[in-house]
Parts: structure tokens; C-alpha cells; sequence
């Protein structure tokens, strides 16, 4: 991650905004004593908010566990078979 103190970022916005756009890309702000602050892109930032709202769901959780045991030990089901439970 690049980290720029609040008056670089300022005299380079626009090449920090076309970095910052680029998937996996962020940039550290840093100002005096404040906390940092992070530029990424919105698809960046949806991406972290969406898991966010998963980790915070314990059933989602729990059913995305349960998904991976059964991957790591064998037991699959046919897309046909999901398609007819969802009645697709």
C-alpha cells in the first residue's frame, strides 16, 4: 500500500484517483495527527462493504463453511440438480 502525506496527495489528486482505480490498488493519506485515511475505488470499497455485511451474518457464516467442508471432502452437487432446487 503507498502512503502520501495530505499535501502530496493534494498536489498529485488526479494520478493518486487513476492509481487508486486500479483493482487491489489503495493509497494511505496521512494528515498531521489524524488517523489515515484510504483512496480506493468504489468497486474496491463495495467489494470490502459486501463481505463485511457476510462476516457479519453468522447463518451466512455458517452455510459458507458448510459449503467448504463439503468441497474439501468430495460431496458436489450437479448444476441441474441445483437449477431444480431453486426451480430454475
Amino acid at each position: 500500500m503507498k502512503s502520501i502525506s495530505a499535501t502530496n496527495a493534494r498536489n498529485q489528486l488526479f494520478d493518486l484517483i487513476e492509481q487508486a482505480g486500479k483493482p487491489g490498488s489503495v493509497v494511505s493519506i496521512t494528515h498531521r495527527d489524524l488517523p489515515d485515511v484510504v483512496l480506493m475505488s468504489y468497486d474496491e470499497f463495495e467489494g470490502w462493504v459486501e463481505t463485511m455485511e457476510v462476516m457479519a451474518n453468522p447463518l451466512l457464516v455458517e452455510q459458507i463453511q458448510k459449503g467448504l467442508n463439503e468441497i474439501s471432502t468430495g460431496k458436489k452437487t450437479s448444476l441441474a440438480a441445483v437449477k431444480k432446487k431453486l426451480n430454475m
